[in-house]
């Protein structure tokens, strides 16, 4: 089941659910509102032919940082990591997924491609996926609302939460947009 405003509030005064920083009003009727951190990652695609998803691909991208007085410009089709501006840290028996804001998507930003899961156990900063699918540039600024997180209780906690040692979990404990680690899957 899907947790409620006062239910989430319940596991963040317990501890078991983080959310640092956290405004009381960034708090939904299911949700709770994250905010973009200030650093981008740009993809360069003039560095390399194609992307081989079993070699590292990390130097494929350029860390960019929003200022507070400037916005990154997102451009039509293009596509670039950033990150939320709040430490989450999830418990064993709750698992959150990662929407847009409607505000947003009605603009053309989508916030993620495939990563919106959110397992039990993650300790970290979200690495989001922003795509502009408009016709026009959209401004990004630092801080602003870029998603929610809604947050569902399992039938029981997890056997293995997100960063034990039986999976291979590559981004437990980010604190900037992180490249894909899709590389090591294939690393014996």
């Amino acid at each position: 089941m899907v947790l409620s405003d006062r239910t989430i509030k319940e596991e963040i005064a317990a501890g078991n659910i983080v959310i640092d920083p956290l405004d009381p009003i960034n708090i939904q009727p299911a949700s709770v509102d994250v905010r973009l951190d200030k650093t981008v990652l740009v993809f360069r695609n003039s560095r390399l032919p194609y992307i081989d998803v079993r070699k590292d691909v990390s130097d494929l991208t350029e860390s960019e940082e929003i200022s507070e007085e400037q916005p990154f410009i997102l451009h039509p089709g293009e596509f670039v990591l950033a990150s939320t501006l709040e430490h989450i840290e999830i418990p064993a028996d709750i698992v959150a997924r990662l929407e847009g804001k409607s505000s947003l998507g009605r603009i053309g930003l989508l916030i993620h491609s495939t990563a919106g899961y959110v397992d039990p156990g993650w300790q970290g900063h979200l690495t989001l996926e922003l795509s502009n699918v408009a016709s026009l540039p959209i401004t990004l600024y630092f801080g602003m609302p870029i998603g929610q997180l809604s947050f569902l209780r399992l039938t029981t906690e997890a056997e293995n939460v997100y960063g034990s040692n039986a999976l291979n979990s590559k981004y437990l404990g980010q604190t900037q947009p992180t490249a894909s680690r899709m590389h090591r899957n294939f690393q014996d």
